[in-house]
C-alpha cells in the first residue's frame, strides 16, 4: 500500500482528490494539507510515498514546496496537480524532480492512470536486480522518450515531453487542442505532433465532417 498526501488549498477540491485516490487499488490517503507549510510538516511527519501537490498555495508555491523537499533530501514522489499551464511552471516541476503533472480539471481515469504509472515505475525499481536498457526505457517512456531525443531543429525536448504527455492524458487531440493544453501555438503543436507521428510514437485518426477531415493524434 502506498501512502499519499493530498495538498490543495481548496477544501472541496482536496476532498475530491482524496476520494479519487481511495478508489485506486494500492493507494490510500494518509493526510491532507492546505498550505505549503502544512505540506512540508506533513511530509516530515507522515513520510508519504507520494504527494499530490497543487502549484497555487496561499503561503508559497507548490514549486517552492518541491524545492524545499529536495533540498532536505526527501525523494518522495510528487505529482503536480494544478490549473497552471505556463511552460515555466511545468519546466520547474520537471527540473524539481516531479514524477508527473496533471492539469485541472480532470476526470478520475486521468488521475488513476497517473497513479498506476507511478506504481509501475516504483515496482520496477524495487524488483530490479540491476539496470538494463529495457528497464531504463520502461522508466523513461520507451519509444516516446527515445523519439524526443532526436527532434528536428527548432523543436525542444522539454516541450516535446509536454506534447506527448498532453496526448497521453487526453487520449486523443487535434493540433488546436494540443496547443491549448500545452500553451504553445497551433503551428508549433502541429509540428511536434507530426514529428511524433513520423517516429511511430503517435498514430493518426482522420475525423470526417464538413470540409477537410480533422487530423487527430493519439498514443500508439
Amino acid at each position: 500500500m502506498r501512502d499519499v498526501l493530498v495538498v490543495d488549498d481548496d477544501f472541496m477540491v482536496a476532498e475530491i482528490h482524496r476520494r479519487f485516490v481511495e478508489q485506486v487499488d494500492g493507494f490510500r490517503v494518509v493526510g491532507v494539507a492546505r498550505t505549503g507549510g502544512e505540506a512540508l510538516s506533513a511530509a516530515r511527519e507522515l513520510r508519504p510515498d507520494l504527494i499530490l501537490l497543487d502549484v497555487y498555495l496561499p503561503d508559497m508555491t507548490g514549486l517552492e514546496v518541491l524545492q524545499r523537499l529536495r533540498s532536505e533530501g526527501d525523494r518522495v514522489g510528487v505529482i503536480m496537480i494544478t490549473a497552471a499551464r505556463e511552460l515555466d511552471t511545468v519546466s520547474g516541476a520537471l527540473d524539481g524532480g516531479a514524477a508527473d503533472y496533471l492539469i485541472k480539471p480532470f476526470e478520475f481515469p486521468h488521475l488513476r492512470a497517473k497513479l498506476e504509472a507511478f506504481a509501475a515505475r516504483a515496482d520496477a525499481l524495487e524488483s530490479a536486480a540491476g539496470v538494463d536498457q529495457s528497464l531504463v526505457d520502461s522508466l523513461f517512456g520507451g519509444a516516446a522518450a527515445a523519439s524526443s531525443q532526436t527532434l528536428p531543429k527548432g523543436l525542444g525536448a522539454e516541450t516535446g515531453r509536454l506534447v506527448l504527455a498532453a496526448v497521453r492524458d487526453a487520449g486523443e487531440v487535434s493540433a488546436a487542442e494540443c496547443a491549448e493544453l500545452v500553451g504553445i501555438s497551433r503551428v508549433s503543436a502541429r509540428r511536434y505532433l507530426e514529428h511524433y507521428l513520423s517516429t511511430g510514437a503517435l498514430e493518426l485518426r482522420l475525423q470526417y465532417g464538413a470540409g477537410r477531415p480533422e487530423r487527430r493524434y493519439r498514443p500508439v
